[in-house]
């Protein structure tokens, strides 16, 4: 067992030398542990939304050019880091070893079945098979080993709910978190994307904080979006509209909210170009939370000062306290959202 290896995984990084692993372009998937790592036998990948949505169409939805190019990523790269999207995503599995130096520093012992709640992007990651691609649940069953570093979160998978919805939910565990600190009693929200795995979740949070002097506003692109957001009945108002277009977005914001806006503005969606309609959605000395990856903060802060816009912008950290314990209790708490989360992702 090799010694001496930096909390938080720098000793893995091949190039470039001094970065952390999330940054690195390389790192090293040997999966000889240090006495500060925890050697993971991996069983499933969930892949971020944005990332997976890229990689299909690369494949051109063809799930043996799916494993190809993740494949390729890993034996390029060690991680699972998408090199277009920039993203990674997160896995489950079952802890094989763990190092020396953590005796008495965790509450894990092998055969714990885990989700890691740190990013496949910055994971040292081995896959040694890809055993089936499930396009629309964005997860895939590998065999393979994977390392957490002594700095690396993880929360244990519970017993009451199967397998593929816990990594489901834990996937997005972030966004509703954040939505619990953020959206007040009588905010007027809009979920972006509301029809999605962390839209949903975010929708049912806004829901609750907001309360009956409140709004909750979903949007969508899509009819099955849509329709996911009214059979759950989570949102006050459905709006079918691209979120790309901006101006389309604004007009119908404005037309829902009597000229008003939004206080908070929540964007889900997992494509690039909807920094604008956020921003735009927004009012004045209002607050946009970015959760996707696929946003590009230069458009957000360049967008938001072309248009003379004062909000308040959030990056999408996917941690906040308790965020596992805090989403993983929504599967609890609503029989609607746990049905149509073991319909979609189960």
């Amino acid at each position: 067992m090799k010694k001496n290896g930096c909390k938080y995984g720098s000793h893995r990084v091949i190039e470039p030398k001094g970065v952390l692993p999330q940054p690195a372009w390389k790192i090293d998937n040997d999966m000889e542990i240090y006495d500060n790592e925890i050697l993971i036998d991996v069983k499933r990948l969930n892949v971020d939304a944005a990332s997976f949505t890229q990689i299909k169409e690369q494949a051109g939805r063809d799930p043996e050019k799916v494993k190809e190019i993740m494949l390729d990523i890993v034996a390029k790269r060690g991680k699972h880091h998408n090199p277009v999207t920039g993203s990674g995503g997160m896995l489950i599995g079952t802890v094989a070893e763990i190092g020396e130096a953590l005796a008495g520093k965790t509450d894990l012992k092998v055969g714990d079945k885990i989700a890691t709640l740190v990013s496949l992007s910055l994971t040292p990651l081995r896959i040694d098979k890809i055993k089936e691609v499930h396009l629309d649940k964005d997860q895939v069953d590998i065999e393979g080993k994977a390392i957490l570093f002594e700095s690396g979160i993880y929360s244990k998978l519970p017993e009451d709910m199967e397998e593929p919805l816990a990594l489901a939910v834990l996937d997005v565990a972030g966004a509703p978190a954040q939505t619990a600190k953020l959206v007040r009693p009588g905010n007027t929200v809009l979920i972006i994307g509301g029809g999605g795995k962390s839209g949903m979740l975010c929708a049912y949070e806004a829901k609750k904080r907001a309360g009956v002097t409140g709004k909750v506003i979903g949007l969508g692109s899509g009819n099955a979006s849509c329709a996911r957001m009214r059979e759950l009945g989570h949102v006050d108002e459905i709006i079918q509209v691209d979120a790309t277009n901006a101006l389309a977005v604004y007009n119908a914001i404005m037309e829902k909210t009597n000229g008003k806006l939004c206080d908070v503005v929540i964007n889900c969606v997992n494509i690039p170009g909807t920094e604008l309609a956020s921003i735009m959605a927004c009012k004045d000395e209002g607050l946009v939370y970015f959760f996707s990856m696929a946003t590009s903060f230069t458009a957000a802060a360049l967008g938001a000062e072309g248009i003379g816009k004062d909000v308040t912008m959030i990056v999408g950290n996917g941690y906040t306290k308790d965020h596992a314990v805090i989403s993983l209790e929504l599967m609890r708490e609503s029989k609607e959202l746990r049905e149509m989360f073991q319909k979609l992702w189960v």
